[in-house]
């Protein structure tokens, strides 16, 4: 197992490095890598060793859980409807039609039917990370997917009930083991939920007073570990687990402190997790079925996309920001194999058509990076539109945007406009800060942005959007009054230090002014608001 884990790692790092260099998705690097490593090319790491599976699910537990702290209770509650109707209507609308291709194909409605459904399902851990490195969690396309695909999660649970009714076992369950189900999850709801009292109120402010990250690191893990065990205990999937003990560290003072002590650990198993989903690739499957394949990949991915779009649709998207999002949910995800794989053991689904199975997912899987790039885009164009930043005339300006200052906040603003799709100018006095983004291929300028000569380099009166992010509200303010002369159409945002200097800036031209003052205000009265909350009142307690 040491010595399978270590290739691993070893051939993640060599893929990572292969992947920025050139400028593909990790995520495919890593299948890709798999790929080779396995029995079907070198043959170095088998995917039979259950040990990298067991490290490998880890490394899903970890993903699911930063996807959990993304949410708050009440947030999934509001989204319950987008949960319920759009994961619903995305798993119908793929297995629906897939059991009918299947049994038109020969296959016995029972396969055919786990088949199916194994189809329906997209990869959370791939989309949620996606959407996290091009900061696009908090869109509503964003979250109308994530509503989605966790119920394709939850889904798993009772469609492994089925597959005993399936191959006609003895252990076929019944009427009263749903039942049993539902109440071992509203018990495990109700755990969670005090749980997350306990962690809040007690737990975390106690031991925040010892100052240690290895503290925080260890009970972090503890939580998780335990959590994901009851859900298992009980007849619930461990994934579930996983992402419940996020719920119960979201939405709190601590939520961001704790996710990045526990990156290290989740970017770690996520790159074991990926390489063995490649392990599992058998090459010899495309020389003997090279167009059945191809069709079916291609068929598979459109009535994917077609289902994702209608089912986000029924959520309240546009159907332009719909089917961007619908391109990026067309492919088949790693619970999938779980669903398949028992079926294989108990003898329902056959080893060519269980390879099969396989070799689609993972040809789907290494598009999904690529499609999912695109299809954001236009989400992220479509949701612009839509009025979601308001007041930004995206479909009237330009798609050339100027970032002017590229210190810390700069450098977001950045990657958010070059994810989104525009073509990105930066400009600053320092050319150190400006390197790494020459070396991405973004336009850099270095030089004072003050100078005329520097915009009209930097094409500003053409510019659909400019963000002046400069640390100074005087050189901000010169910045607006020369770039509202050069171009009258534009949109500028401006980062200004003093709340008292937003209604200049405004009468300069900006458009939109986001001021440092107001917004550490505003978080440290949140923070104040969360400490009352967590401290008994004295003047009650002495009454």
């Amino acid at each position: 197992m040491v010595t399978d884990l270590l290739t691993i790692l070893f051939a993640g790092l060599v893929a990572g490095l292969l992947c920025k260099r050139f400028g593909i998705s990790l995520l495919v690097g890593y299948l890709l890598m798999g790929v080779v490593l396995g029995d079907g090319v070198l043959g170095w790491v088998s995917d039979d060793n259950h040990e990298i599976e067991y490290l490998a699910e880890a490394g899903v537990f970890l993903l699911l859980f930063a996807i959990g702290l993304e949410f708050s209770p009440h947030e999934l509650g509001r989204l319950g409807r987008h949960l319920l109707v759009g994961g619903s209507a995305q798993m119908l609308l793929v297995s629906g039609p897939m059991l009918l291709v299947l049994w038109a194909a020969g296959l016995a409605w029972q396969p055919a039917t786990l088949l199916a459904a194994a189809f329906a399902f997209s990869s959370t851990v791939l989309v949620f990370k996606s959407l996290a490195e091009w900061g696009q969690t908090a869109t509503p396309h964003g979250r109308r997917a994530i509503s989605v695909l966790l119920f394709q999660d939850a889904a798993l649970i009772p469609l492994l009930l089925v597959v005993p009714l399936l191959t006609g076992s003895e252990q076929a369950v019944g009427l009263m083991a749903y039942l049993k189900l539902g109440g071992a999850s509203l018990a495990f709801a109700a755990s969670v939920i005090g749980l997350r009292a306990v962690l809040t109120r007690w737990v975390i402010p106690n031991l925040a007073n010892y100052r240690s990250p290895e503290l925080v690191v260890l009970m972090t893990l503890v939580v998780l570990g335990g959590v994901t065990w009851l859900a298992h205990a009980i007849g619930l999937a461990p994934a579930v687990g996983a992402f419940a003990a996020g719920l119960a560290f979201s939405d709190t003072r601590w939520t961001q402190q704790i996710d990045a002590l526990v990156l290290p650990f989740r970017e770690t198993f996520a790159a074991v997790f990926f390489v063995s989903l490649g392990l599992l690739f058998d090459p010899s499957l495309l020389q003997e079925e090279p167009v059945t394949l191809l069709v079916g990949l291609i068929g598979l991915m459109l009535l994917k996309a077609f289902a994702a779009a209608v089912a986000l649709r029924l959520t309240g998207l546009a159907w332009k920001s719909a089917l961007g999002t619908g391109i990026g949910l067309a492919h088949v995800g790693e619970f999938a194999f779980v669903l398949v794989v028992l079926g294989w053991e108990s003898g329902l689904i056959s080893s060519t058509d269980y390879h099969r199975l396989v070799c689609l997912a993972l040809g789907s899987l290494v598009l999904t990076p690529l499609l999912l790039k695109t299809g954001l885009r236009l989400a992220e164009t479509a949701d612009y539109q839509e009025g979601v930043t308001e007041g930004l005339p995206l479909g009237e300006s330009p798609r050339t945007a100027i970032v002017i200052g590229i210190g810390p906040i700069g450098q977001n603003v950045a990657h958010q406009f070059h994810h989104t799709g525009w073509d990105v100018w930066l400009i600053d006095q320092s050319p150190v800060n400006l390197h790494p983004f020459a070396q991405q291929g973004f336009h850099t300028i270095a030089g004072d942005a003050t100078d005329d000569t520097i915009l009209t380099t930097a094409q500003a009166a053409e510019a659909g959007c400019i963000a002046v992010c400069v640390p100074d509200d005087e050189v901000a303010m010169r910045l607006v009054k020369t770039l509202r002369e050069m171009n009258s159409r534009g949109y500028i945002v401006v980062r200004c230090r003093y709340k008292a200097n937003e209604h200049l800036l405004l009468q300069a031209g900006a458009n939109r002014v986001v001021s440092e003052e107001a917004q550490a205000s505003d978080a440290l009265r949140r923070i104040l608001l969360d400490v009352q909350h967590s401290q008994p009142n004295p003047h009650r307690a002495s009454s």
